[in-house]
């Protein structure tokens, strides 16, 4: 699948005489490309057919999302799909292995839409003892005149001449409350004071050792199975449901279930495919749902909701009424928020590199960004020494991984010596020198000296933070891409990233996908410890490849930062400051005293 991009839909869509300069526009229609697995030209020639049964419809942010629900997500199976289940039902002989291995490469293309230009996605192959990766080695044996040395951020390397050259340094892409007259900047001591705490646990609860590829299925269905209770009785109390029926118990009136939504194949989702696992105390059986007269409905694997319906066969259920989650209640705090200071926060996810360049330029800037703005608090998520990097993947560098980011951190925490900020890190599953499991660990600094160490907190992903009465939810893993390729939905009325922010509320998890995409190593159990929601947090921080935003959502501010570095030239990062005022009763405490804003490096 070639790279889907707003300029090649652009010349498409001169093609057919149809203008369009609005970004925003562009950057929806390559994010449903990209979710409908599509290509630009024929994403233009069904809106063409689509526009010309609408009078010449106008191309609009608006009329995408009526042109998604109405055409995009009823279309069939895509041909790769097809040809998926087409070589799968072959004997698997030596003509029919080339059909496997080219359909598993097509559905791989999905996440080289937004990798870095000229590069495709290059998963890292799980290793054994018998089999080690070369790359994650010690000791690196090419090229010493690509020396990477943070703390001197690699005089020898090749400065990006794009990033180098890149304009609109500053400039303000996103604003959410009231901005005009806000002061960006922390306390006369930043970070003095600020009181830090982990809600899950300690810091060092997963650093035990992990039970990933030594799971029993049995371990992983208990934790499915409670998850389908635990949600369950949340619905069962909030929408007075006396009881739920067995999923095939055949039935002549109305019953409610419960469940986890599935696919009936290995393919995607869709309206056709959906089924019913229920749990044990149901029945534990799968059964076709039929959504044809449910009038709206926003559906992803792994989802768990109490559908209403008749089921008079015991074979399928056709549904009436979907009762979706409820949130967890926010955090109560024991201060009253309006008799403490203004706190200013700053956000930003890496690579902390440009793609073309292992120079450390944009992390340079960030670091006096910081000490011009003197936030209290820094959330730096990962990767820092970024797997996807090509001069990494290519092992052009001389020191090993754990050594770059090491000295990364320090350049970090000595250069922001003067504000005193507190400074926290969180891993990614593209730090090549850290553990590529989920939940993950939290790094690790033992040289650190003591004063550093007071002021840097090391966390895992993903994790609840409390910051001064404010709780704080990160995470690093793209789920917004994850559950981007996998959710439908009809007649919602609200954008995609919404529908999904809202289903990462309601159903209490960081991850809520099942099964996960392949690049994220499940540990199940400690997912179910250390991966779900302890209460609905104030502020939702969920980088992500696709286009930064913040969003109030059920009373939570989410906001996606963008990446500090976005392939050859710089991207954004986000700052936020809580004013501290009184909130409204009910609804969320921080999101009517809260300024945010995301701004390009």
């Amino acid at each position: 699948m070639a790279q889907v991009t707003g300029e090649s839909l652009q010349t498409e869509l001169e093609m057919f005489g149809i203008e369009c300069k609005d970004d925003a526009v562009l950057d929806k229609m390559v994010e449903q490309c990209i979710c409908s697995r599509i290509q630009a030209d024929e994403m233009v020639l069904e809106w063409v057919a689509y526009s010309s049964t609408k009078n010449g419809l106008k191309l609009t942010t608006d009329t995408l999302d009526q042109f998604d629900h109405e055409v995009l997500n009823k279309k069939s199976k895509s041909k790769k799909n097809f040809r998926k289940e087409e070589a799968r039902n072959r004997t698997m002989d030596i003509h029919s292995l080339p059909d496997l291995i080219k359909v598993d490469e097509e559905e791989e293309s999905l996440l080289d839409a937004y990798s870095t230009p000229g590069k495709g996605s290059q998963k890292r192959a799980l290793t054994t003892p018998e089999n080690p990766r070369s790359k994650r080695g010690a000791a690196l044996l090419s090229s010493p005149s690509l020396l990477l040395s943070p703390a001197s951020f690699s005089p020898s390397a090749t400065p990006s001449q794009k990033y180098s050259q890149r304009g609109a340094k500053g400039e303000v892409v996103v604003s959410f409350g009231v901005v005009q007259g806000t002061r960006w900047a922390g306390r006369q001591t930043p970070g003095a004071g600020v009181q830090l705490e982990l809600l899950e646990g300690p810091e060092d609860s997963l650093r035990c050792s992990y039970k990933y590829m030594f799971q029993r299925l049995r371990d992983i269905r208990n934790v499915l199975t409670e998850k389908i209770e635990e949600l369950g009785d949340g619905l069962r109390s909030h929408f007075n449901i006396e009881e739920f029926a067995p999923v095939s118990l055949p039935a002549q009136d109305c019953i409610t279930v419960v469940g986890q939504i599935c696919c009936d194949s290995n393919g995607k989702l869709n309206a056709h495919s959906v089924l019913l696992e229920a749990g044990p105390e149901q029945g534990g059986q799968q059964i076709p749902v039929d959504l044809s007269e449910l009038k709206a409905y926003s559906l992803f694997p792994g989802q768990v909701v109490a559908l209403e319906g008749m089921n008079t066969t015991g074979k399928k259920l056709m549904a009436s009424k979907l009762y979706e989650g409820v949130p967890l209640p926010f955090y109560s705090a024991e201060v009253k928020m309006e008799d403490a200071e203004p706190m200013n926060v700053l956000v930003a996810c890496g690579p902390y590199t440009p793609s073309d360049s292992l120079t450390f330029d944009p992390l340079l800037d960030l670091i006096s960004i910081i000490v011009k703005d003197r936030p209290d608090v820094c959330l730096l998520l990962g990767p820092f020494v970024d797997s996807k990097h090509e001069q990494i993947e290519k092992a052009q560098v001389t020191e090993t991984f754990e050594a770059i980011f090491s000295r990364c951190i320090e350049s970090i925490v000595d250069g922001t010596k003067s504000v005193g900020c507190r400074l926290v890190f969180v891993p990614s599953q593209r730090d090549i020198h850290h553990h590529f499991i989920y939940p993950q660990p939290p790094f690790t600094l033992p040289n650190l000296s003591k004063d550093q160490a007071q002021r840097v907190t090391l966390v895992p992903d993903p994790c609840t933070l409390l910051i001064d009465g404010v709780t704080f939810g990160l995470t690093s893993t793209d789920i917004l891409f994850h559950m981007g390729a996998e959710e439908i939905s009809c007649g919602t009325g609200s954008d995609r990233f919404t529908r999904i922010l809202k289903h990462m509320l309601t159903q209490r998890s960081y991850y809520p996908l099942y099964p996960p995409v392949d690049e994220v190593n499940m540990d199940y159990e400690k997912f179910q410890s250390f991966g779900q929601m302890p209460l609905t947090p104030d502020v939702l921080i969920i980088p992500s490849e696709l286009r930064y935003f913040v969003k109030d959502v059920v009373g939570c501010v989410c906001v996606n930062p963008g990446r500090l570095t976005k392939g050859q030239v710089g991207g954004t990062y986000g700052r936020l400051l809580i004013q501290r005022s009184a909130a409204p009763e009910g609804g969320s405490r921080v999101s009517p005293c809260l300024t945010a804003q995301v701004v390009k490096i």
